[in-house]
Parts: C-alpha cells; sequence; structure tokens
C-alpha cells in the first residue's frame, strides 16, 4: 500500500460514525447553522468538526451554492459512503439489541413424529408468528435419546420429546399431558365401543412394540404397562416409527400403544381406544446452563402455549418421566 492510501485508510479507520452523520445533516440541511439545531450542538462546535474532517481528508466536502452550502464531488462520494455506514451501523445496533432480548438470531428446535401429530405443530406456528426476527429451523428426529443428546452437543436448542435423557446437564419440564391408547385393527372385538378399555385389554390382543434396541425406554413403558395389568406381553411384531406401527395395525399383526393424540393421522383400518388409568407426557427440554436469551424467551413461549392447549389431567402417570 502506498502512502497516501496508508494515510487515507487510517484516516478512515479513524473517522468516528458520528462525523459522517454530520456530514449527512449539514447535506440534508443545506447550512452548517440549520444542521446544528437539528443535531443539538452549537454552530461553532459543528463547524469546527467539519473543518477539522476536511483537513484531515485533504479536500473541502461541501461549497457555497447560493445561501447555502452543497456538496462537492468529494462531499457527494462521502455521502453515498455515509450513508450506507450509517444505515449499516443503525442496523448493527438494533441487531444487539433484538439479540439481547431473545427476538433475533436463529433457534433449531427437534421434535419427534409423535409430538408432531398434537398440539405442537399449532405451539410452533404460533411461536414463529411470535418471533417474525427468528430463523426458526425444525429437525424431526425418530430417537427420544438422539434428541436429548442433540440439546447436550449444541445441535439443537430445544427439543420436545417423551423421554428425555436422564442428565444433570439437561433441565426439562413436562409441556403436554394425554391419556395413552390402544390401536387396534377395526374389526378387532377391542374396536367396538369408543369408552376406555381396562390395561387387562393388553392381554386380550398381540402387541406390536418399538424395538428395545431402538427405543428402551418408548419399549419398556409399554412393558410396564402390562406388569400393572398382569398380564404378559405377546409380541406380534416390532416397529422403528407411529406409521408403521400403524401399518402392522391395520394389516392384523396385533395393536399398539400410543400416544392418543396419534388418531390425528387416521390410519384407515385402526381403531382407537383410550387406556384407563394411563397418561404420557411430551417434555421441553433445553442445556440447564444454556444462557441465550432467545432459548429462554422461545423456552418461556412454548411452555406458555403448552399450559394454554393442556388438556384436564386424567387417570395415572405409569407413563410421565416429568
Amino acid at each position: 500500500m502506498n502512502t497516501y492510501a496508508s494515510h487515507a485508510w487510517e484516516v478512515w479507520m479513524d473517522m468516528e460514525i458520528r462525523l459522517l452523520g454530520y456530514v449527512v445533516a449539514i447535506a440534508e440541511e443545506g447550512s452548517v447553522s440549520a444542521a446544528a439545531r437539528r443535531l443539538h450542538l452549537t454552530q461553532p462546535t459543528l463547524s469546527r468538526q467539519l473543518r477539522d474532517l476536511e483537513q484531515d481528508l485533504g479536500t473541502p466536502l461541501f461549497e457555497r451554492a447560493g445561501r447555502g452550502l452543497a456538496p462537492t464531488p468529494a462531499g457527494r462520494a462521502l455521502l453515498r459512503r455515509a450513508r450506507v455506514i450509517l444505515a449499516e451501523s443503525a442496523a448493527a445496533v438494533e441487531d444487539v439489541r433484538l439479540a439481547a432480548r431473545g427476538l433475533s438470531g436463529r433457534l433449531t428446535i427437534a421434535f419427534g413424529p409423535s409430538g408432531i401429530n398434537g398440539p405442537l405443530g399449532a405451539a410452533l406456528g404460533r411461536l414463529r408468528r411470535e418471533l417474525p426476527g427468528v430463523e426458526l429451523r425444525l429437525e424431526e428426529s425418530f430417537s427420544d435419546a438422539d434428541m436429548s443428546e442433540g440439546v447436550l452437543d449444541g445441535r439443537y436448542d430445544l427439543s420436545v420429546h417423551r423421554l428425555p435423557m436422564r442428565d444433570a446437564r439437561l433441565a426439562a419440564r413436562v409441556w403436554w399431558r394425554e391419556p395413552m391408547s390402544l390401536f387396534v385393527p377395526e374389526n378387532h372385538a377391542l374396536a367396538a365401543g369408543t369408552g376406555p378399555l381396562p390395561l387387562s385389554a393388553l392381554g386380550g390382543i398381540p402387541l406390536v412394540l418399538w424395538p428395545r434396541e431402538a427405543s428402551a425406554r418408548s419399549h419398556d413403558e409399554i412393558v410396564a404397562l402390562c406388569d400393572r395389568a398382569g398380564v404378559v406381553p405377546r409380541v406380534a411384531a416390532e416397529g422403528r416409527t407411529v406409521p408403521t406401527l400403524l401399518a402392522l395395525v391395520a394389516a392384523g399383526f396385533g395393536g399398539a400403544v400410543l400416544a392418543d393424540s396419534m388418531r390425528s393421522l387416521r390410519r384407515v383400518g385402526v381403531a382407537a381406544r383410550p387406556l384407563a388409568g394411563t397418561s404420557t407426557a411430551l417434555h421441553l427440554v433445553w442445556r440447564a446452563d444454556d444462557p441465550d436469551p432467545l432459548v429462554e424467551r422461545a423456552r418461556t413461549a412454548l411452555a406458555d402455549l403448552g399450559g394454554a392447549a393442556r388438556p384436564a389431567a386424567g387417570g395415572g402417570t405409569a407413563a410421565d418421566r416429568g
């Protein structure tokens, strides 16, 4: 870089943002006195600031035009840059303020397929509307363990799932509670009627379960219900996703115990009956030491939305891990 360019760069770097604002005000008002009133400065102070700036740049920025001032070619060149810099500076300040208040940034939320078929979809839609300045990224996961681990390693800011990992680094709260239901082939005897079934009904049909190696806690949750009922589960088939489980039910392999909200999938050939005395919970999960104000704001908003949507509590809490 030559000497002149080096000097110009140093002058530019040393120039305060406020001086650019002074130049813009003088150009827009057409006089130093009017600009001084607008800026709440004395005229001598503003004149001195302009004179010092012109001396540093080595060229006049304004010239007489009738009874006022007009930018010189050098002044017009500076004005073009100044307006951009001032706009970017104001935007940067606003970005910082919004981020500090949790109103901007990127938020990644993980959820399971079972959760999105309940009230979570509507809650996420409202969250998006309430935080329009936030880039909301949603990621579906089929594994409660993966979602918990994703929150811990920073892939996800929040997750909403049924069985969070027990880890002191995680914080969780019950977000939504609902009954569990037995989904059976529509022509099965247990499909007759609409009222709750006793847990002993689990002994009246082979079961379609989550594989234990894929979802140990979900698998064990259903086995625990069978234990409560005093029945030995007869496992007819296994499926790793809710659509697969329901497809196996429709094909006549047996029944599947799922959250009652899975009724919304309206699988052809499948009927659902609630199981008396049961409930399952969706948990809102986050890193216990996460200081991000955006995460805190989103967590609070989702907690409020979940509370507003939560149905009246019913039955026991065999499946509740809250």
